[in-house]
């Protein structure tokens, strides 16, 4: 009886043991989930801010770029293709659907976007030259007044 007892007694140790154990083991991982959430928190954060940084940035390039338009230092075409390029890449709340917001610039974006540009222009023959510029400077003119008046509404979101 004595040493059923004794039996009785060291297996209750055992299990009480273990489920000290146990328990640590389980504070441990809360411990650890927690710290994980918090550091997901603080990634995300982060990673917010730098979002809304590089936002901040591109959409400083647009308005330079707007206002060198509205000041006619560069041509439409250019404008269209530098404001395509840069408002594209925009995420989070400031992402634009370039296409519905600003019809003009994308219009004339779809003009010039394939026309070949800087050494590649030099190298193609003067005739088709001429022609590409032709298509250009017209598609230009037409949407030269909805094109300006697209710059207005750019240059007032600063």
């Amino acid at each position: 009886m004595q040493n059923m007892t004794l039996w009785l007694g060291l297996a209750g140790s055992i299990v009480t043991v273990l489920a000290c154990y146990a328990g640590y083991l389980l504070f441990k991982l809360y411990q650890q989930t927690q710290r994980h959430k918090a550091f997901l928190a603080r990634a995300e954060a982060e990673q917010g801010e730098k979002l809304k940084q590089r936002n901040a940035t591109i959409m400083e390039s647009v308005f330079i770029i707007a206002d060198a338009g509205k000041q006619a230092q560069c041509d439409m075409s250019e404008i269209s293709i530098r404001l395509y390029k840069l408002m594209e890449v925009l995420q989070g709340e400031k992402a634009i659907n370039f296409a519905q917001t600003y019809p003009a610039m994308n219009e004339l974006y779809q003009v010039v976007k394939d026309m070949p540009r800087g050494e590649a222009r030099k190298t193609i023959q003067k005739q088709e030259r001429m022609k590409l510029d032709l298509e250009r400077m017209k598609a230009e003119a037409r949407l030269q007044d909805s094109i300006k008046l697209e710059l207005d509404a750019i240059l007032a979101m600063k």
